[in-house]
């Protein structure tokens, strides 16, 4: 690193436009300087973040520090504060997003233009009535169910879906989102968006699990039931997706839901013990991983020839 950082610049983490740096005296050459040898990474036009900060973020925390960086390099400029909408306000919500890119999201309530606008940022031009606009973290977003309307009607089925499903996992109102969508008739991607509120589940813990029941679905085959719990011998035990009078369950083994909470390995000891006791009583078991979801045939094979296991079981037993 270059030694003529200061140290107070290196050890910030937020944002820095060109005049606060100009305020601590650094020049635009220095500047200059301090982004060619990796101190600062540049943003946008004008806004920079201290580099060794940068390197230690995810590829999904960059993409909601550049929406902070846009922010912040609008203060004090801008006539009104801008709206953050679709991906960008569903970041700012702490939404699960899946491939989706990291261009910013603004709408308007009157007719704008991409002219002026960066080539990260994409203007849109909607009706914005105000329970459609909360805050959070500081910034103007639109509120949690406008947001799952208007990811619905710009990505595709899945991605919307995923997004849909945590939001209201984490309180988003189904009606509220219904009544969002007429609000918007004749805008692009509306019907998309009706189908996704439609199909969407406040039960699906993580984005496998999102994906898995739209795959089950799509495929035409029974559908199971989603969370549930069983009596074990070693206490309750929640499924992540069970055919509870075939006694066969299905379970997503993705990173997310196994390191995202970081559980202890007692934790983890205790449930596949549960998971034994259940075996012993009759139960059985597929278990997908995240790649599974991506060799559809394998995949329908695997859970169809379950399905059949267990009926036959089933019968067997009766």
């Amino acid at each position: 690193m270059n030694t003529q950082c200061p140290p107070w610049l290196r050890a910030s983490t937020t944002p820095w436009t060109t005049e606060e740096l100009a305020d601590r005296l650094i020049s635009g050459r220095q500047v200059a300087r301090l982004v060619q040898s990796g101190d600062l990474i540049r943003l946008r036009r004008g806004c920079y973040v201290p580099g060794h900060f940068w390197e230690q973020q995810s590829a999904e925390t960059r993409a909601l520090h550049r929406i902070y960086a846009h922010h912040h390099a609008l203060l004090g400029v801008a006539s009104a504060p801008p709206v953050y909408s679709h991906t960008s306000a569903a970041r700012i919500h702490g939404l699960y997003l899946w491939n989706v890119d990291d261009l910013i999201h603004l709408t308007q309530g009157f007719p704008t233009s991409q002219h002026g606008h960066g080539p990260d940022i994409r203007a849109h031009h909607s009706p914005l009535p105000p329970q459609a606009v909360s805050s959070r973290k500081g910034l103007h977003i639109t509120s949690l169910e406008r947001t799952v309307v208007d990811c619905a009607r710009i990505l595709p089925y899945r991605q919307a879906l995923i997004i849909a499903d945590h939001a209201l996992r984490l309180g988003g109102d189904r009606q509220d989102m219904q009544d969002i969508a007429p609000q918007l008739s004749g805008h692009q991607g509306i019907a998309r968006a009706r189908k996704v509120i439609g199909q969407a589940s406040a039960l699906a813990e993580s984005p496998g699990e999102t994906l898995t029941r739209h795959f089950i679905s799509k495929m035409r085959l029974p559908m199971p039931e989603q969370q549930v719990q069983v009596r074990t011998r070693h206490g309750d035990h929640r499924l992540d997706f069970a055919w509870r009078e075939l006694r066969l369950a299905l379970e997503f083994d993705g990173r997310i839901k196994y390191f995202a909470y970081a559980p202890t390995d007692e934790v983890l000891f205790e449930e596949r013990r549960r998971e034994k006791a259940l075996m012993e009583d009759g139960w059985q078991f597929v278990r997908l991983e995240w790649a599974d979801l991506f060799r559809e045939a394998e995949l329908r094979r695997r859970i169809a020839n379950a399905l059949h296991r267990a009926s036959l079981l089933r019968r067997k037993s009766a």
